[in-house]
């Protein structure tokens, strides 16, 4: 490679680590303002988090692409958080240092390779939860009143809120929300809606002189150092909270690297997306700056914008930095209920519109873990709800599994097909391969299954024989899509091998046949082997 080609391909992968992490910074400015106002911290803080833990977590972590900062989830707990801790600074930064230890304690184990095993129902919920909530505790500051502490007093209160309603400040929020809502796709596609909403409704609020809560001091300065509490009976008392703090941290930290090696197809270490994410929260537990996770939509939202390495998570502290200091005056002035219109967007963003889109062809056992799961986390407690939710969905699974102990006469699977496989792999020099899915595919072997179909170098036609009779649960349809996605990115063509008439009808109903076509798919493996072999003639 010559010199010039050389500096043409660095400078194509600068370019988009900058567009990825200015495209990603403009993200975070308005919810690390309001995720930071909702938690009690303070915007500053969540805007100083946001900085510290995403050049920290970046420089330190894996190779890809990731920005953090706080999210959904995080701001939920951080704020019952202090809400049970009645707004003390020095005891809630005593709990995010020991939850950042906790992350550190547990990227030396097994857990974070733990985080495949979670059911899809079981997130789901819990992230159904997590934007309801949000949606529900944002409605009184829309309305130009202080927040609930929970969602059952926010319910409970929302006929006095209505009939006490400041209606300047529900007029901004009003529109603030048709900014966020029906911005057109081609617009936010260059300038997030939540931007554009920020900053106009924050100009029209001044323009219009209108009384109403805002923001009013933003802290330019470096944070300063926060001596946490270290009274051994307090620590204990602290305990519970650090490791409630501590899953959320790295859980969603754990799912968004997920996301992010389906999108890059690349692998990362987990231990050490949690060690970084760990030192991260540490630096900013110190500072008295609020702490978060790996954020999976201001990742994402960095690698579309073409960013490829880990430069992205430091250009988008140092943008952010640039706005703090340039443009605090401004910030002042955000009214609270733009924040909370923002949020209430970020809110039903959570919401995993995907999932609902199916939910009527959704297993029984899916549905019932999902409920138990989003009731759960919207009206008693987020880790409960999860830890509620993995048991139930194990139950449910043990339960299958036993009703189908019984005795079969099964015979050996057929000689001629498996020698048929091994010389039409040679034959063909593996253009056609032939792949059986054996045993129960659920959400405990989906994850895995996936990463068994990394690169099909020189295959131009994959059959995949499902060989069982048991229903595909939730996660495993997913899992499925997923294949076919990457697979096709890679233009081979997949052929299925479906010997039961149910599962046929879930992937019907799931859109899978159509997504493959159904000449695609077979009852018979022999028969998908001619099709394959009749095709790749005709190409040839």
């Amino acid at each position: 490679m010559s010199f010039v080609e050389n500096l043409k391909i660095k400078l194509k992968i600068f370019t988009g680590d900058v567009f990825g992490g200015i495209n990603s910074a403009i993200i975070t400015l308005p919810q690390a303002l309001a995720f930071g106002v909702a938690t009690g911290f303070g915007a500053g803080a969540g805007l100083w988090g946001a900085i510290i833990l995403c050049f920290v977590a970046g420089m330190l972590g894996p190779k890809v692409p990731l920005i953090s900062g706080t999210t959904g989830p995080v701001a939920i707990v951080v704020a019952s958080m202090m809400i049970a801790l009645n707004n003390n600074l020095q005891a809630a930064v005593t709990v995010l240092i020991m939850a950042a230890l906790l992350q550190l304690a547990a990227s030396m184990t097994n857990l974070p390779s733990m985080v495949k095993y979670v059911p899809y129902p079981v997130i789901s919920g819990f992230m159904n939860g997590v934007g309801v909530i949000i949606i529900i505790l944002q409605l009184n500051p829309l309305m130009g009143h202080k927040a609930m502490p929970s969602t059952i007093s926010t319910v409970m209160g929302m006929y006095n809120s209505i009939l006490s309603i400041n209606k300047e400040a529900f007029f901004i929020g009003l529109i603030t929300l048709a900014l966020v809502f029906f911005i057109p796709k081609s617009v936010n596609k260059y300038v997030p809606s939540q931007i554009i909403a920020l900053i106009f409704c924050t100009w029209l609020s001044v323009k219009l002189g209108l009384n109403i809560d805002r923001i009013n001091e933003v802290s330019v300065a470096l944070p300063d150092f926060v001596r946490p509490d270290l009274n051994l009976q307090h620590i204990i008392k602290y305990l519970p909270y650090a490791f409630t703090v501590a899953i959320v941290f790295s859980a969603e930290s754990m799912l968004t690297g997920l996301v992010s090696d389906s999108l890059t197809k690349t692998r990362h270490s987990p231990r050490r997306l949690l060690a970084s994410q760990g030192i991260g929260n540490f630096v900013c537990a110190l500072t008295g700056s609020l702490g978060g996770t790996a954020a999976t939509m201001r990742s994402v939202a960095a690698l579309n914008a073409g960013a490829t390495t880990k430069m992205c998570a430091v250009i988008n502290p140092l943008l952010l930095i640039i706005l703090l200091f340039k443009c605090s005056g401004f910030v002042a002035q955000i009214p609270l209920a733009v924040l909370a219109a923002i949020l209430i967007k970020i809110g039903y963003d959570i919401i995993d519109m995907k999932l609902l889109k199916v939910l009527k062809y959704a297993p029984k056992d899916d549905l019932y873990v999902l409920f138990l799961v989003f009731l759960l986390t919207v009206f008693y407690n987020l880790i409960f709800a999860v830890g509620a939710g993995i048991t139930l969905a194990a139950l449910l699974y043990a339960k299958r599994v036993a009703d189908k102990a019984h005795l079969v006469h099964k015979p050996v699977y057929d000689q001629e097909i498996m020698e048929m496989e091994r010389v039409l792999e040679q034959d063909y020099e593996h253009k056609i391969r032939v792949v059986h899915i054996t045993g129960q595919f659920f959400f405990g072997s989906a994850t895995q299954l996936i990463s068994k179909f990394e690169e099909m170098l020189g295959t131009q036609y994959l059959i995949l024989n499902y060989e069982a009779d048991d229903l595909l649960d939730i996660s495993a349809i997913f899992a499925l899509e997923d294949i076919i996605l990457r697979l096709q990115s890679q233009e081979v063509n997949i052929i299925l091998v479906i010997k039961n008439e149910e599962v046929l009808k879930q992937l019907k109903d799931h859109s899978i046949v159509s997504q493959i076509g159904a000449e695609n798919v077979f009852y018979k493996e022999v028969d998908a082997i001619d099709f394959a072999k009749e095709h790749l003639l005709g190409v040839r």
